[in-house]
């Protein structure tokens, strides 16, 4: 018979926990929390110090039942759960729920589920935290508040089934806010100049760039470019300076969550809530740490294993011992993301687990390991070439030593500045010949529109919400079709930009980017015992109830109109309007409910079908995924059969796919106009960031 209880809040991590711990501990799992504020009230008492009205979850009446039998029947009973102030918060309902005295030594947190983890937490329990537990009510009490104070007014006025919140709606507000960057964005003309030279003793061509005289010099106009190449006209290219030097490149540090979420989003096209949930999935089954963390810091353990790693399939070369600072104001109670045993391989992984097991897995692994090597060092070059006037640049860099870049790099990885530029050998007072001079027009572009990588960037660079808040927030406003995601591009809808508008108009302070942040800063004091977490929320409330009280009063009914269509109802004859409903838009009579038609939205490819020469037609399935299917695929005895899961090439060829569950969505491609280059002079005309008027493009924000 088992002499303990230990609890934890998944069965799956129970499971691997049983198999650690052996006979003499019985594990079961809370499934979550067992206690909550009530879903049919606020569930908050505002007269009596804001004190929280928990109640047991309904359906899990069974469960507390089973556990607090076998707590009876054991001498002690460790509280398991997560090591955050969720899992705090949880372990203190069990407390509460089974009777348990949270001063007692009663309860048991590790960072990673392993032999030496769990056993290490056994020897070393704790009694619970308090700090921790208020920061956890003070959060759900204030989402409580905005959530079930604002989102029924969104109802009232504007539509059922919107909601409010502190976190999703700064959220929608910071992709309105570039959505609208982007509209009013005005282009601005600039030219760049290129020399395409040639070496006399290597005949190696190279390229260099118009700098300027003395000083930089902007072209913002044709003319001023004609200027320019007639000044040039007959000018010889003389190399003026040379100056060669060494460049190093640092690997970044282990992942955090919000680090692996848009790393797993950049490289494996993970949207945000499928890495969460897969890490978790990864963390139960004892591969990874636990994988809601701020910090970047890896145990003197591990750091000793991903030195054993590295010297045995690298040599001593590629070994860095490296220490990384987790930056000011991040949760560092426990350690990065990485793997629990390093001898555990992405190869041996992807014989026993799912296939996006293996690709996360092998991404933290990787990155753990790359985050302990030696750094790249790259040779440069730099060279300022003479014409007339003017002074020209080439820049160079040739790789001399890989180092981490051996085996990870981070971001956009694999387009490297990786790429040697290599020149050819120069000399100070050499005459260079000149093949042509290539003016090209560019025009800025405006800002990139977020990708949920880089909105998950954006969010953790202005301090809103935390790292556990993230995917949840983004799945919370595309369910609520506040936004739209098209090939990883985040936009705002109609009524997410009509939401935004009346959080702004009033209750601008819940959308306020500053405010909010200012409000995780007061989470994070009461967790670190720095204030009391009533005096937050008293704090919090007053302003807020008296503007609820005078937007009841002043606000108006907000009425979204259906857009309206030129195709009439066969049924009534009234013009159709689109309406947006769970799985897309769809187009609607709107003599409903006297007349109940219904249509889908019909998107044609302007290309036919490589079978029977039909129209393809774009669709979505039930998931969001875009498939295509030719128009004569409709059921009937000599329909064609034609369908394919990805869209055309860069050819405009489409495939067909077997008949499998639909895939990813297509990539559209775009025609580019190929420029034609006179020799001497040849002019081209491209579109580039606001920031590459010097240079290059900035990437996403």
């Amino acid at each position: 018979m088992a002499e303990y209880l230990v609890i934890v809040e998944s069965p799956a991590k129970a499971t691997t926990i049983k198999k650690i711990l052996g006979s003499k501990y019985k594990i079961e799992a809370s499934m979550g929390h067992i206690r909550d504020l009530p879903k049919s009230q606020i569930g908050v008492d505002v007269e009596n110090n804001f004190e929280p009205k928990y109640i047991n979850i309904r359906g899990k009446a069974n469960l507390i039942k089973k556990l607090k039998a076998e707590s009876k029947d054991v001498k002690k009973v460790y509280l398991a759960t997560d090591p955050d102030r969720e899992g705090e918060a949880i372990a203190w309902h069990l407390a509460y729920i089974l009777g348990i005295d949270g001063n007692s030594d009663c309860r048991i947190a590790f960072n990673e589920i392993t032999n030496k983890g769990i056993k290490d937490a056994i020897k070393f329990p704790r009694k619970l935290d308090k700090n921790l537990i208020d920061a956890q009510q003070a959060r759900r009490v204030l989402d409580r508040f905005v959530g079930y104070k604002i989102s029924p007014l969104l109802w009232k006025k504007v539509k059922r089934g919107l909601s409010a919140g502190r976190v999703q709606s700064v959220a929608v507000r910071m992709i309105v806010d570039r959505e609208e960057e982007i509209e009013k964005f005005i282009p601005e003309e600039y030219w760049t100049l290129d020399a395409n030279l040639k070496e006399s003793k290597s005949k190696k061509n190279f390229n260099s760039r118009f700098y300027g005289a003395k000083e930089k010099i902007d072209i913002k106009s044709k003319e001023e470019m004609d200027k320019i190449l007639e000044a040039l006209e007959g000018a010889e290219f003389i190399v003026d300076s040379i100056k060669t030097g060494e460049k190093r490149r640092n690997p970044a540090p282990p992942f955090t969550t919000s680090t692996l979420q848009q790393e797993a989003s950049r490289k494996l096209g993970f949207a945000i809530k499928r890495t969460m949930s897969i890490a978790q999935g990864l963390y139960e089954s004892g591969l990874i740490t636990y994988m809601r963390t701020d910090s970047t810091r890896i145990s003197d353990e591990a750091r000793k294993m991903a030195k054993e790693q590295i010297l045995k399939l690298y040599g001593e070369a590629y070994y860095e011992n490296r220490y990384y600072k987790t930056k000011k104001g991040a949760q560092d109670a426990h350690e990065a993301i990485r793997p629990t045993h390093l001898d555990l391989t992405p190869a041996e992984v992807k014989e026993k687990y799912t296939s996006d097991q293996y690709k996360l897995y092998k991404l933290i692994y990787d990155r753990l390991l790359a985050s302990q090597m030696s750094s790249a060092v790259y040779d440069t070059m730099q060279v300022d070439i003479k014409a007339g006037k003017y002074i020209f640049k080439s820049n160079g860099s040739k790789i001399r030593f890989s180092g981490f870049m051996t085996l990870y790099v981070e971001g956009n990885d694999d387009e490297l500045e990786e790429k040697d530029i290599i020149l050819p050998e120069l000399e100070v007072g050499q005459k260079l010949k000149l093949n042509e001079l290539v003016p090209s027009q560019h025009f800025t572009e405006p800002p990139a529109r977020y990708t949920e990588a880089s909105l998950v960037k954006a969010l953790e660079e202005k301090k809103i919400g935390r790292p556990s808040t993230y995917a949840p927030t983004i799945t919370t406003i595309l369910d609520r079709r506040y936004i739209e995601k098209e090939k990883k591009v985040l936009h705002p809808t109609e009524l997410g930009r009509i939401v935004n508008k009346i959080m702004e108009d009033y209750f601008k302070d819940i959308v306020d980017l500053e405010f909010t942040a200012q409000m995780e800063e007061k989470l994070d004091e009461i967790a670190e015992g720095q204030k009391d977490w009533k005096k937050v929320i008293a704090d919090f409330y007053g302003p807020f109830s008296e503007n609820l009280a005078v937007v009841e009063k002043e606000m108006d009914k907000v009425v979204i109109k259906d857009e309206e269509t030129n195709i009439p109802c066969e049924k009534c004859g009234r013009m159709m309007v689109i309406k947006v409903g769970r799985y897309g838009k769809f187009m609607a009579c709107p003599g409903f409910p006297e007349c109940r038609n219904i249509k889908p939205i019909v998107e044609k490819l302007d290309i036919k079908c490589p079978k029977c020469g039909g129209d393809i037609l774009v669709r979505k399935s039930k998931r969001g995924k875009k498939y295509y299917i030719c128009e004569k695929n409709n059921g009937t005895e000599n329909a064609c059969d034609f369908i394919a899961w990805n869209g055309p090439d860069k050819n405009g060829v489409i495939k067909p796919a077997e008949l499998k569950a639909v895939g990813e969505t297509a990539k559209k491609t775009r025609t580019v106009k190929k420029t034609k280059t006179v020799k001497k002079v040849a002019t081209k005309t491209t579109k580039t960031s606001k920031k590459s008027t010097s240079k290059k493009a900035d990437k996403n924000a």
